[in-house]
């Protein structure tokens, strides 16, 4: 991945994404409606940050992105986007979000009938380049439910490695968690070995 740094300011743009197989577009109110059909599912988000609310509301999803997501980004704070295949652009599979901060950089989310398929390890790969190469960021860590394995194995793939076990609150309650860390150098030397996704 080369980025142009003279097209893509550090504070004013986000970009869209792409993979081998995935669009990566920019979280916006108009994704609200599939998000909300798509998101309030168990497998979904048992896993995710305790913050997200449990039953998700019936209009959790603007919500999210009027009040939380869209702010943030406008301040520099945060970053985000929907995944879509590339042969469906128009509907949403999952999202990921990367954050400013000391301990928690990366989230996201995909609907399960797509997982298993490493669409994730290739929106993981491309928005740690955009954070390391665009934004400059010099450490990227990712905390983790343990029992999450799917997650840890993307971690694992991506080069990063373990750096503390801790409990966390997640939406299905307080567990045993871990926080796996990956700095620029590092994921510079990864992609040197690994062919681009």
């Amino acid at each position: 991945m080369r980025w142009d740094r003279s097209v893509i300011p550090f504070d004013s743009v986000i970009p869209e994404g792409r993979t081998a197989r995935l669009l990566l577009k920019p979280m916006a109110l108009a994704d609200a409606a599939q998000i909300q059909a798509l998101f309030p599912r168990w497998e979904i988000v048992k896993y995710l940050n305790a913050k997200v609310p449990w039953p998700y509301p019936p209009d959790g999803a603007i919500q999210y992105i009027r009040n939380a997501a869209l702010p943030a980004t406008e301040r520099g704070d945060e970053w985000h986007w929907t995944l879509r295949l590339l042969t469906a652009p128009d509907t949403i599979v999952g999202a990921i979000g990367l954050v400013k901060g000391e301990e928690e950089n990366r989230g996201f989310w995909l609907a399960p009938e797509y997982r298993g398929r490493g669409l994730m390890t290739e929106a993981c790969a491309w928005t740690s380049d955009f954070y390391f190469e665009v934004l400059g960021f010099a450490r990227m860590r990712v905390p983790k439910a343990t029992a999450n394995r799917a997650s840890r194995r993307i971690s694992e793939r991506m080069g990063m490695h373990l750096v503390r076990l801790e409990e966390r609150d997640f939406v299905s309650g307080r567990l045993p968690s871990e926080v796996w860390e990956i700095t620029a150098e590092e994921w510079r030397a990864w992609k040197k070995s690994h062919a681009p996704i």
